[in-house]
């Protein structure tokens, strides 16, 4: 009778989840939707906010020559208004229209130039809400894509090993959750790199071709050397993304060229000495280990750019038979291992994860203002079915 009951319970459920799921996936859309509209109209703002600035900028340069000569004609009335029986009626009822037509446009001048302000005004506080709701849709885009996953991924097998149900969730919530944090950073390195870079260059462009069409080609040739700048920096912007997710000169070059060239940038990007040793000469190993090695040892380092306020790295690399050691230690504020982390540590709980994938060892040992030393130790050959060899310790 009870099994028979959890068999309808988990049947009503997956109903509940396939409509939940949908639902959800239509929301995504819809917001996708508003944040892509809200991106283009932040092009279209930008862009006629170029152009208004530009036109604001020449009707100030007439409205400051209509004054100059508004002035001169009052002055010549004034003259004239002193010395009448020197002109003849013509030349004062000339002079008169003048100096009337002159404040007239003086005055059409300046009343353009304040609605182009207020235009402007407008325009700038459309852009600045519209930035908001771009950032806004992106963040839902982010949760509702960690809802879909966990949604999509344990609850659809929520029959699978029942009675250990709740610890299966709660490690399935946090390596999705992992998983997003990656996702997002990601897309915030696009976000804010190349993507910002090729909307500047879409506007750029139109600039110049703006200018072409006016004959301005002196100023298109300025912006046309900014935008190759530009071009170049989204390039370099695009090769780092790549190389962070996957640096093509591993299955090249192998783990210790790869590692030698991930440290350079690390120094040159964080300022924090770093020491590669090697124990043993060096040598390929099987294309997995070495992806698995770089992985660990480089989300080694970027917990130590993030939360050791070191100034030195040593990294030491020891080639064995069946074996590959790794050790990352530096001379940071440490931690004390005894005390439980406030938030969870996504970074160290995704490295334990590939360690125990790999069937090897994981050792941290830190103090407080004693550095912090993080031990791999990597099998060679994995023996699938024995998980007697899967083991991570932390120690003091």
């Amino acid at each position: 009778m009870y099994m028979a009951e959890a068999n309808i319970n988990i049947h009503v459920l997956d109903e509940v989840m396939e409509r939940t799921i949908s639902s959800v996936e239509q929301s995504k859309e819809k917001i996708f939707d508003i944040a892509e509209n809200a991106h283009k109209e932040r092009n279209h703002i930008s862009l006629e906010l170029e152009a208004l600035k530009d036109e604001i900028e020449r009707v100030i340069t007439q409205t400051d020559h209509l004054e100059i000569k508004a002035r001169h004609a009052r002055q010549k009335l004034a003259n004239i208004s002193r010395s009448f029986r020197q002109y003849s009626e013509s030349d004062i009822r000339e002079a008169y229209e003048e100096a009337s037509q002159m404040q007239i446009k003086l005055s059409l001048s300046r009343d353009k130039e304040l609605r182009l302000r207020q235009r402007r005004d407008e325009l700038e506080r459309r852009h600045r809400n519209i930035l908001q709701t771009i950032e806004k849709s992106e963040n839902l885009i982010s949760q509702i894509g960690l809802v879909l996953n966990y949604l999509q991924g344990d609850l659809r097998k929520v029959g699978i090993a029942l009675e250990s149900a709740q610890q299966q969730q709660l490690l399935g919530i946090q390596i999705i959750q992992a998983q997003e944090e990656e996702r997002k950073r990601v897309a915030r390195d696009i976000h804010d790199g190349p993507a910002q870079s090729m909307a500047n260059v879409t506007l750029r462009s139109e600039i110049v071709e703006r200018m072409l069409n006016q004959n301005r080609i002196d100023e298109a040739k300025v912006e046309l050397r900014l935008l190759k700048e530009l071009t170049r920096a989204s390039l370099v912007d695009v090769r780092k993304i790549i190389f962070d997710l996957r640096p093509m000169a591993l299955d090249d070059l192998g783990l210790v060229p790869t590692l030698r060239k991930y440290l350079e940038e690390y120094h040159k990007r964080h300022g924090i000495h770093v020491k590669l040793t090697l124990l043993s000469p060096e040598r390929r190993l099987q294309n997995s280990i070495e992806v698995a090695v770089f992985r660990l040892i480089q989300e080694s380092l970027n917990n130590t750019a993030k939360h050791a306020q070191a100034k030195h790295v040593e990294v030491r690399l020891e080639f064995k038979p069946n074996e590959v050691h790794s050790i990352v230690t530096d001379d940071g504020v440490g931690f004390d291992q005894s005390t439980k982390a406030e938030r969870p540590q996504f970074g160290i709980m995704g490295m334990k994860e590939r360690v125990k994938l790999l069937q090897g060892k994981m050792l941290i040992r830190s103090k407080p203002g004693k550095g912090t030393s993080v031990l791999f130790h990597i099998p060679l050959r994995i023996q699938e079915k024995n998980n007697n060899h899967s083991n991570e310790q932390t120690t003091p």
